[in-house]
């Protein structure tokens, strides 16, 4: 019965890019229903998203209406906030979304627990399941979506203007000796970023890397004394308190440390979304 169920699944989402696909001007989309399949309209199609980035993804591409279900934290753009939570960081709330009968589902791997991903297909339910580990992959998985969606043409571009931004930011920053960063997000415990860390590889972008490059662990908790030694050339918080605020931490250590200290907005470095350019381009030109 699993081994039925999850053939369907694929089955399933293989027609749903296919047919969305080929049949735009007849806007006509296959959603799958237990053992049934059935066209419907694109403007029909009810999407669930489980993480703020996709949420985020499916309003670039124009599917913000087909949001029937996202993730607490997705708040942007405004409306974001209107619709129905299904998930936190506990994990998805199966019953909720089967509740919402929903024609494609859009998971985070590495986000959402792979348990809730496997009980969603083994329901027959279509999942579209992206990883991104590189900032290039954010244009790559957004171009795999439209072409699921048929919002491919829309993709195409968003995704070219992205890449096209990103190059000429590591352009302009390239550098054989790249300006070293403590990167971090609060102070009590002082945690700092690795060389696979997410945010080390924005750092990369604008020619620098974390001064804790040389850390086994992506997010080690370092001391104080730690970072001072290691003089970095520019500090980074990524927090939503105020310049002012965050400098204090560091006023009694300014006889020693005259990095200065950039603040970036979390919920844009952290999440895997279009608005990360803009983002990039104020962070390296403070590094820099």
């Amino acid at each position: 019965m699993f081994r039925n169920k999850s053939r369907f699944y694929v089955i399933s989402l293989l027609l749903l890019a296919s047919l969305v696909s080929a049949g735009l001007h007849a806007e006509k989309a296959i959603t799958a229903k237990g053992d049934e399949t059935k066209l419907i309209s694109i403007s029909s199609l009810k999407i669930v998203s489980l993480a703020p980035h996709l949420t985020e993804w499916a309003f670039s591409l124009g599917l913000g209406d087909n949001l029937v279900g996202v993730s607490d934290y997705s708040d942007f753009p405004e409306k974001a906030k209107t619709i129905r939570r299904v998930a936190d960081f506990q994990g998805a709330d199966i019953a909720a979304i089967v509740a919402l009968e929903p024609d494609l589902v859009l998971a985070w791997d590495g986000g959402n627990k792979p348990q809730d991903i496997q009980k969603l297909t083994s329901m027959g339910i279509a999942v579209f399941t992206s990883k991104v580990e590189e900032v290039e992959d954010i244009a790559r998985e957004l171009n795999k979506l439209g072409k699921l969606t048929g919002t491919s043409e829309r993709a195409t571009a968003l995704t070219g203007w992205f890449i096209e931004e990103l190059n000429d930011l590591k352009t302009t920053y390239a550098s054989a000796q790249p300006t070293q960063v403590f990167y971090y997000s609060w102070t009590s415990p002082l945690m700092s970023i690795g060389p696979n860390a997410w945010p080390n590889k924005l750092l990369n972008v604008c020619g620098a890397q974390t001064v804790f490059h040389d850390s086994p662990v992506d997010y080690p908790q370092v001391s104080l004394k730690d970072v001072l030694m290691r003089q970095p050339q520019a500090l980074v918080a990524a927090s939503k308190n105020t310049h002012q605020d965050l400098e204090v931490f560091w006023d009694t250590h300014r006889h020693f440390l005259d990095a200065p200290l950039l603040v970036v907005n979390p919920d844009v470095t952290s999440r895997f979304s279009l608005r990360l350019l803009n983002e990039l381009k104020s962070l390296c030109e403070g590094i820099n």
